[in-house]
This record gives C-alpha cells, sequence and structure tokens, in this order.
C-alpha cells in the first residue's frame, strides 16, 4: 500500500471515529447512535473507544447507567461544527429536509419581537419549522436542562451547570413615559427627579424591583406606586394610557413604542443583559445557529442598547 492510500486509510477512519462520536452527542445513547448511523452498538462504542485513545482524551463518562459526555467532548464537538457543515453542503440530500427550533422565551422577548423575528425567519427559509413557547425564565433553564428546547432568549443571568449564556445585547435603564409628561423635557431622569411621581412598577418577584428600590432610597426618592405588573411590555402599555411612568430594560420593549410614549435615559447602576441560552451537553443545531445570526443581523438599532 503507498503512502497517499495509507493516509486516506487512515483519514477515513478518523471520519468514520467523529462521525460515530457525533451520533452519540446529538443522540444521548449508544443504541440511538447505532441506529441512526446503521451500525452495530458495538462498533460505535469501538469507535468512541478509538478516537479515545487516539486523542488521549475521556469524551464520555457513565452516570447513573447513562452516558454524559465529558467538557473535552462538548470543546471537541463545536470544533467538529464546520467539518460536518461542510459534509452537509457536499453530501446533503437533494431533496430539501424540513429542520426544527424549538425556542423558548419569557412574554417581553416573545410577544411582537420574536413573534416578528421567527416569521421574517421563516419567510427567508420555508423549509425550516419553530415552534415557539413563552414562559418564565426558570422555565427556559429547565426546558434545555432536559432538552425540552434548542435554544432559549433571557433577560436573567442564571448561572446554571449545563446550561451556556451567549450574549446579545446590553442596555441601561430608561424611563418611559406619556407624550407631555412633566419630565418628558429632561434630557436625563435622575432617580431624586421620581420623588412623589405616580409609577408603574414591577412585581416584587423581579430582582430588578429590589435594585430599583435601593437606588430611589439612596436619592431619597419616593414614588407613588400606582400599579404592579409582570412585564415591561404591560408596564410602558399602562403608561401610554397615562397612569405614570415606568423604569424598564428598553430592550425590545422601545423598538414597539417609541412613537407613542418618551423614553428618556434614567441615571442609575441599573444596567440589562439578553442572552441566547443554549445547551453545554448537546450541539446546537444548524437551524439553530442560523436563527441566532438572524436574530443579531435583524435587531433594529436604538439609542439605548448596544450589541453585547
Amino acid at each position: 500500500m503507498n503512502t497517499l492510500s495509507k493516509m486516506a486509510q487512515k483519514q477515513s477512519h478518523s471520519l468514520s471515529e467523529y462521525q460515530a462520536f457525533r451520533a452519540m452527542m446529538e443522540s444521548g445513547t449508544t443504541m440511538a447512535a447505532a441506529r441512526r448511523l446503521g451500525l452495530s452498538q458495538s462498533a460505535i462504542s469501538r469507535a468512541v473507544a478509538s478516537l479515545e485513545s487516539r486523542t488521549d482524551r475521556t469524551l464520555f463518562e457513565r452516570e447513573a447507567g447513562r452516558l454524559r459526555p465529558t467538557e473535552e467532548a462538548v470543546r471537541l464537538n463545536r470544533r467538529l461544527d464546520p467539518l460536518f457543515e461542510a459534509l452537509d453542503r457536499i453530501d446533503g440530500p437533494a431533496e430539501p429536509v424540513q429542520e426544527s427550533l424549538r425556542v423558548i422565551t419569557p412574554p417581553t422577548y416573545a410577544h411582537r419581537f420574536l413573534v416578528s423575528m421567527v416569521s421574517s425567519f421563516l419567510q427567508a427559509n420555508p423549509n425550516f419549522f419553530v415552534s415557539l413557547e413563552v414562559n418564565t425564565s426558570d422555565e427556559v433553564v429547565r426546558g434545555l436542562l432536559e432538552d425540552r428546547f434548542d435554544l432559549g432568549v433571557m433577560g436573567v443571568e442564571l448561572s446554571r451547570s449545563g446550561v451556556r449564556l451567549m450574549p446579545y445585547r446590553a442596555s441601561s435603564a430608561v424611563c418611559a413615559m406619556p407624550v407631555g409628561h412633566r419630565l418628558s423635557q429632561m434630557d436625563v431622569i435622575h432617580p431624586r427627579d421620581l420623588d412623589g411621581e405616580p409609577m408603574i412598577a414591577l412585581t416584587h418577584r423581579h430582582a430588578r424591583r429590589g435594585q430599583l428600590d435601593k437606588v430611589l432610597h439612596a436619592a431619597g426618592a419616593h414614588p407613588r406606586i400606582v400599579a404592579e405588573v409582570s412585564t415591561s411590555f404591560a408596564a410602558i402599555d399602562m403608561a401610554k394610557e397615562g397612569l405614570g411612568l415606568a423604569v424598564i430594560n428598553p430592550f425590545p420593549v422601545v423598538h414597539y413604542r417609541a412613537q407613542e410614549l418618551v423614553f428618556r435615559p434614567f441615571v442609575s447602576p441599573l444596567e440589562y443583559r439578553t442572552y441566547f441560552a443554549v445547551s453545554d451537553q448537546r450541539p446546537l443545531p444548524r437551524i439553530g445557529r442560523a436563527f441566532i445570526r438572524h436574530v443579531r443581523l435583524h435587531t433594529p438599532v436604538d439609542p439605548f442598547t448596544t450589541r453585547s
């Protein structure tokens, strides 16, 4: 066997090992991986064991009767993304195959903003399918950990093993108020300016409510809370009705109320981050990566929000 043939054979063996490893990562069990590749379970196990030996890495650990990917496996899987994307382009099926994406997000991001993003994404990719669920940030994390969703969008930095947060947007707090409000003539609003002002506040279950209360207390400001709501959209809708002002994260609500309300920077330490949330144990499907690119590319520019 000449040198070229030996190299080709070696590369073929490496690719088979990577395919078995990828199938294990995406399927979760040797049985499912074997069924996916049309091989025996023992063939999958041998290929993965050979890859571990060749790379000197432990890729899977047995935990409660299941094989759990190690951090080395997760890193290797990410590095393999370009290889398998290239193979998909070369060997992809002639007929379009519908790919599905399961997305979960809290109401503030879902209503209007992500609904619009999903709509434009599907119009540009008619062979894709997206399932969008609206729920709390806690459920976003739980759903990703339980493999019920592929992608989450959230504004709470919940540190949980198994979930990776990808920074998306950053913003500082703003005051939203009706057109003609007496504070609307000011370029910026300070905490002391809210003393005695009618205000719509988020409920106390939001961590941001406690942070805002501390800022106002430190400034000696005592606004008059006229209503409490669970979402920023509800707060600005009440402000639009003339009930008072609201201190909120401007993203993404400012995109839909900029013509109906006045938004002014609120001088305070209150800062907000929005993240894409994904599982750190499973690769994000191709459609998920495509959707993230679509959202980043088509997010409107506003004066209060920056890319993160």
